[in-house]
C-alpha cells in the first residue's frame, strides 16, 4: 500500500514538473515564502525606537522625580517615555491595564486585580510618613483628628487604612479621614492644616520636608512593622535615620521605625518585550542610580509581586546566562544540522523547478560507478569492524564520517546528473550501507 501511494505521488510530481506554467507559478510562490521568512528575520534584527508614557503619580512626589530621571537615562537607547501625571496608584493601574499608559510606578501591597497588567520590577521601599502636630505622641494620640491620607485614588490610603485598622482605629469612629492632593495642602494656611498627613515616599522626602520645617510637624514612629510584615508580604522593616527633616528641634530625635512599601514599575502586558528589556537598562543603570543617589538591587527585581512577570523581565533576567553554555552548544548544533538540511532541500527544489532533464542515453557505466561507491562504503564499514571496542582515534573518525559524507554527495550529483540507474536496487542499498556506518560511528563516539 505504501509503495503503490508512493507511485502516485511520484507520477503526479512528474506531471506538475512536465507542466512550465504550473511549475512557474509554484517556484514563484516559493519565492514569496522564503523571501517573507528572510524579511521577517531582518525586521527582528533592525533596530527601533519606542514612544510610551509613563506616571510616578503626584507632579510633586519622588515617583514623578524617578520617572522623569528614568525618561534622561534611557532617552540615548531609542526610547522616549512622556512623563504624565496621575492622582495615584489606582489610577495609574486603571490605566495601564486600559492601554492610557505603558508603565506606572505603583505602591505595592494593594492586590488589586486589574487586567492587561504585568510586573516588570521591585524597585525599593518607600517609607511611610506619618506626619503629626506636635502634641500627639503615639499613634492613640491620632484619635478624634483628622488624618489626611491623599487621593481616593492613591495607594497610600489602601495602605494607611490597612495599617490604622491593625492598630484598632476605623474611619468616622475613630478618626475623620480627609483626602487633601499634595498641591492643597502645600497651599493651605497653618490653622487649617490637618493633624495628621499620611505620605509615602523615599526619606528625605520633600514635601515631609517642607511641611516640618514650614508647619512644625514632627514624625511619628510606628513600632509595630516587623509585626505587621508577618501578616502582609508588601510590609518591609524600615527606618528614618535621626535629625533626617530637622536638627533643631531634632526630627525625628532618633531613629524612628515606619513601615517600608515597595515601590513597583508595571506595565501594559501587550508591550513589546524589548521595549520593556531597554527600560529596566535604565532603571538598573549606574547614571541613574547616582542621579537619585540611591541603588536599586536587580537580586529583589521578583519581590511582592502581584501581577504576571513581563516577557520584558524575563528577557533582561535571562541575559546573564552564559551565551556559550551547554544547552546553547547543542542548539547551534542543532540549527547547523537543520541548515545544511535545508541547503540540501533548497537544491533538491531548485533542481526539480528546472525542469525534466532532456532525455538521453545514459552511460553503460552508471551501475559500475554505483556499485564502486558501494565497495568504498564496504570498506569503511570493514574499518570500523576493525575496532569493535571503540578505540579509533577522533581522528580517525572524523575522517570515516568524511569519507561516507563524500561517497553520499557523489551519489547524489551522479543520480541528479543521470537518473535513475538500471538496477534500482543499487542506490537504496548505498544509502542503507551509508546510514548504519554513521550510526555505528556515533555510537562508538558517545561511547567515548
Amino acid at each position: 500500500m505504501t509503495n503503490e501511494a508512493r507511485g502516485i505521488l511520484n507520477d503526479w510530481l512528474k506531471r506538475v514538473q512536465r507542466n512550465e506554467r504550473l511549475r512557474k507559478t509554484l517556484a514563484f510562490l516559493l519565492i514569496l515564502v522564503l523571501l517573507g521568512i528572510a524579511g521577517h528575520y531582518v525586521y527582528e534584527v533592525l533596530p527601533r525606537t519606542y514612544s510610551m508614557r509613563i506616571t510616578g503619580g503626584d507632579i510633586l512626589g519622588n515617583r514623578h522625580y524617578l520617572a522623569g530621571a528614568l525618561r534622561d537615562e534611557v532617552l540615548p537607547n531609542g526610547v522616549s517615555l512622556d512623563v504624565l501625571p496621575s492622582e495615584g496608584s489606582q489610577e495609574a493601574l486603571a490605566e495601564v491595564s486600559e492601554g492610557k499608559l505603558d508603565f506606572a510606578l505603583i505602591q505595592g501591597g494593594l492586590e488589586l486585580p486589574y487586567p492587561n497588567v504585568s510586573h516588570v520590577a521591585n524597585l525599593a521601599p518607600e517609607l511611610l510618613h506619618f506626619l503629626v502636630r506636635p502634641d500627639i505622641k503615639d499613634i492613640a494620640g491620632m484619635r478624634g483628628m483628622r488624618i489626611n491620607l491623599g487621593s481616593k485614588k492613591g495607594g497610600t490610603r489602601v495602605i494607611a487604612k490597612q495599617l490604622l485598622a491593625f492598630s484598632g482605629m476605623h474611619d468616622g469612629v475613630d478618626y475623620v479621614e480627609t483626602n487633601l492632593s499634595t498641591e492643597d495642602l502645600l497651599a493651605l494656611r497653618k490653622d487649617r492644616m490637618p493633624d495628621v498627613i499620611v505620605i509615602t515616599s523615599f526619606a528625605p522626602s520633600n514635601i515631609a520636608d517642607y511641611i516640618v520645617r514650614q508647619h512644625g510637624y514632627s514624625l511619628l514612629e510606628i513600632p509595630f512593622p516587623s509585626a505587621l510584615a508577618l501578616r502582609q508580604g508588601w510590609v518591609a522593616d524600615t527606618k528614618v535615620m535621626a535629625y533626617m527633616y530637622s536638627v533643631q528641634p531634632p526630627v525625628p530625635p532618633r531613629d524612628v521605625k515606619t513601615v517600608g512599601v515597595n515601590l513597583q514599575l508595571v506595565a501594559n502586558s501587550n508591550l513589546d518585550p524589548r521595549a520593556v528589556f531597554k527600560v529596566l537598562e535604565g532603571v538598573y543603570s549606574p547614571g541613574l542610580q547616582m542621579r537619585l543617589k540611591m541603588k536599586f538591587d536587580e537580586d529583589n527585581i521578583l519581590e511582592s509581586s502581584n501581577y504576571p512577570l513581563s516577557s520584558g523581565t524575563r528577557l533582561f533576567m535571562d541575559r546573564k546566562n552564559p551565551f556559550l553554555s551547554q544547552a546553547t552548544l547543542k542548539k547551534i548544533e542543532s540549527l547547523f544540522g537543520l541548515i545544511l538540511s535545508v541547503a540540501s532541500t533548497l537544491i533538491v527544489v531548485f533542481k526539480w523547478f528546472k525542469g525534466a532533464p532532456p532525455e538521453e542515453a545514459k552511460p553503460e557505466t552508471d551501475d559500475a560507478f554505483f556499485v564502486g561507491l558501494a565497495e568504498r562504503a564496504l570498506a569503511v564499514d570493514s574499518s570500523i569492524d576493525a575496532s569493535p571496542d571503540g578505540l579509533l582515534s577522533h581522528e580517525q573518525k572524523d575522517a570515516l564520517q568524511r569519507e561516507l559524507s563524500d561517497i553520499k554527495a557523489t551519489a547524489m550529483r551522479r543520480l541528479s546528473a543521470n537518473g535513475p540507474l538500471a538496477n534500482a536496487n543499487l542506490v537504496p542499498q548505498l544509502f542503507a550501507t551509508i546510514a548504519d556506518s554513521r550510526a555505528r560511528l556515533e555510537f562508538m563516539r558517545g561511547k567515548t
